[in-house]
């Protein structure tokens, strides 16, 4: 089991290997910047099929709305620059926002964050399963299959570590980038120098209008609908803010500097992609098998609408060209790894949310390879319930997107105005005044920004899915507020005050102990020694009658080996050993109330973890029965079986080989020997 673990993971790395797992800014850009560069390979899409319902009239409308979503993307990277150099030490909005507006705002921008993070690994991964079936006939029709393998690949490779992780995935994401870019700058050159006419393989089919006839008012709701979902380009983002200690020193200067790049590929991305599907007629439709006509026909069920990026890509390098499927597959590619920014901003944000004692301290426990293992995990699990949930549905999923996003920008760049204002209070002047105060200016203009963003997004979006999104915000908040309320009252209730006493509680008058046995055998004789080291003023041992021939012949061996501890043999008409056992413990202590119980159960240690399955069953019902009573103490006698014995001799022998390894002057296993000087 340790070995498989290891071949899947890698070695373990001690707790002080920390520092080397820290990201330069080329490993960070793909680790923490994948979701936002990967979003023009479906935001594009997403203004067009809304524009759509409006017929082909509506599509001149996209270039403002294109222009609208890269202000605005603008605004909030230079506002997140900010965050990062006030809040190092990660968190992003949940730290802003919990320093500036309390806890209960920081727990909402929290629930919205995880919300958000959930929903860019179902929307990212089921993206990726849509573009790569439009290149892999067999992905159709096993969406959601092929979505839970990626998910469970994506687990396992950031299990291995955050700079492991990001070497594999920088190479696809930087792939991509090139890709678009080399896509846009040979479109503009053909389209400009060449003269060139670039059409889309949709560029001759007709669209149906679902709505005509619009008035202004019906328009304007079009066309902030149609911007909302352009503003899907902007989830991510706030990834590297949460993520800044895992940057290398200098870490403030480095994470914004990764925000800059990352603002400036993806803006300029999402404005060629969406200038090329304008200019080669791309046409999409919401419900393309009736809203599409080819040749003046319907295109029917079985007709499959490529993505827009997809369409760009056969109009400007060639349908079915080498150019075009490796378009096709580094879109693919970045799609799946564009969920990586939520495996690395989800699990560091829930362990800063399991620090303040709001989500379960396994959170915040790193694994073997310094990776937050038990938050991967759970997203993993979270992500995979949505796409099974939702069938691994783009149009669906996209729908409950961007909401979580723009509470925690709104939240956050709102709670950077109450810090300048603060900061401003204290009377600074000069150069530090002037700079609070563009600060102040700029982060009050993304909040204004992002506010009304949101009220768009909840009226166009709420009734096609996203309350949806809301209902999980709420629960999250409802979670994290009782687990802070359970973990309070726990340590309200074990502190200690003036008037407890500072030593051990003594006030029981007696010690009753109880021995459970089955068979008189080694561990029985262990656990019975054990006892009488304890000197308690009773003692027993305890057996249960499931088989009369088995506790016949237990008595008998009992009397024959002149056992000097009584033993008692307990009826078991149903043939169940916990309630018997739980039913003596309880009249022992209902006849001595004022004393403790103390129940000693004997327990194999095995080497393998499929023998964990074969022993000890009984006796973990049984202690979980038994930590329930009030004044019951419950001791394990370990006997190590032979297995374990040698489980413990492999272990040791593997620490030495470690240890040897990890010497000064070792030579690792496949490494080149060191050169001997002439």
């Amino acid at each position: 089991m340790a070995g498989t673990k290891r071949l899947f993971l890698g070695r373990a790395l001690r707790s002080d290997d920390l520092g080397e797992t820290l990201l330069p800014k080329r490993i960070a850009l793909p680790v923490f910047a994948s979701d936002p560069l990967s979003s023009v390979a479906y935001a594009p899409g997403e203004v067009l099929l809304i524009l759509s319902l409006a017929g082909l009239s509506a599509y001149h409308n996209s270039v403002w709305i294109t222009l609208a979503v890269i202000v605005l993307m603008v605004t909030v990277v230079a506002s997140y620059r900010q965050t990062v150099h006030a809040y190092p030490n990660g968190g992003g909005a949940y730290a802003v926002v919990s320093a500036n507006f309390g806890r209960r705002a920081g727990i909402t921008v929290g629930s919205a964050l995880l919300v958000d993070y959930v929903l860019t690994v179902a929307v990212s991964v089921s993206s990726g399963i849509d573009n790569l079936g439009s290149a892999v006939g067999f992905v159709r029709g096993n969406e959601v299959a092929c979505a839970l393998v990626v998910i469970l690949l994506l687990m396992l490779m950031n299990m291995r570590g955050v700079r492991e992780s990001g070497k594999l995935f920088a190479v696809p994401t930087y792939a991509f980038v090139v890709c678009v870019l080399a896509t846009v700058l040979w479109g503009a050159f053909r389209g400009l120098a060449l003269g060139d006419t670039m059409r889309a393989p949709s560029a001759d089919f007709e669209i149906v209008a679902e709505q005509t006839g619009l008035g202004a008012a019906a328009t304007a709701f079009l066309l902030l609908r149609a911007f909302s979902s352009g503003c899907a380009a902007l989830t991510g983002v706030e990834a590297i803010s949460n993520g800044v200690p895992a940057f290398r020193p200098p870490k403030s200067r480095n994470a914004a500097a990764t925000l800059a790049i990352m603002g400036l590929l993806a803006s300029a991305m999402f404005l060629g992609i969406m200038t090329l599907a304008l200019t080669s007629d791309v046409h999409v439709a919401e419900h393309p098998a009736k809203d599409l006509l080819i040749d003046g026909k319907p295109a029917g069920a079985g007709y499959q609408q490529d993505p827009v990026i997809a369409q760009v890509g056969a109009a400007v390098l060639g349908n079915g060209s080498f150019a075009f499927i490796v378009l096709a597959a580094a879109t693919a590619l970045v799609l799946f790894l564009a969920a990586n920014t939520a495996y690395n901003g989800f699990p560091v944000l829930g362990s800063i949310l399991a620090q303040d004692r709001y989500l379960p301290r396994q959170l915040h426990t790193r694994g073997d390879r310094l990776a937050f293992s038990n938050g991967i995990v759970f997203l993993t699990v979270l992500a995979g319930l949505l796409i099974v949930a939702f069938r691994a549905n783009v149009n669906q999923l996209i729908q409950l997107y961007i909401i979580g996003v723009f509470v925690s920008f709104t939240f956050s760049q709102s709670g950077m105005v109450r810090h300048w204002n603060r900061l401003l209070a204290e009377g600074p002047d000069g150069a530090d005044r002037r700079r609070m105060l563009r600060a102040r200016a700029l982060n009050g203009f993304g909040a204004g920004l992002c506010f009304v963003v949101l009220l768009i997004v909840l009226v166009t979006k709420f009734a096609e899915g996203a309350w949806v999104s809301v209902v999980g915000m709420a629960t999250f908040y409802a979670l994290m507020t009782r687990i802070r309320r359970h973990y309070d009252e726990v340590a309200d209730e074990l502190s200690v005050d003036d008037t407890d006493e500072h030593r051990l509680d003594v006030r029981a008058s007696q010690v009753h102990a109880v021995v459970l046995v089955s068979h008189v055998h080694k561990p029985t004789l262990r656990a019975l020694s054990y006892a009488k080291l304890l000197r308690a003023d009773s003692l027993v041992a305890l057996t249960v009658a499931v088989d009369p021939d088995a506790s016949a012949q237990l008595k008998k061996e009992w009397r024959q080996r002149h056992i000097d501890v009584p033993l008692k043999v307990l009826d078991a008409p149903y043939r169940e050993i916990t309630h018997p056992v739980i039913a003596y413990v309880k009249q022992l202590r209902k006849k001595h109330p004022d004393d403790v119980v103390s129940v000693i159960i004997p327990e194999y240690v095995v080497g393998h973890w499929w023998e964990t399955v074969l022993h000890n069953q009984s006796a973990l019902r049984l202690k979980g029965r038994l930590h329930l009573a009030a004044g019951v103490t419950v001791t394990s006698v370990p006997w190590q079986l032979d297995s374990a014995e040698a489980a413990r001799v492999r272990a040791k022998r593997r620490a030495r080989l470690r240890a040897q390894l990890r010497a000064p002057g070792a030579v690792r296993r496949g490494a080149a020997p060191p050169r001997r000087r002439p």
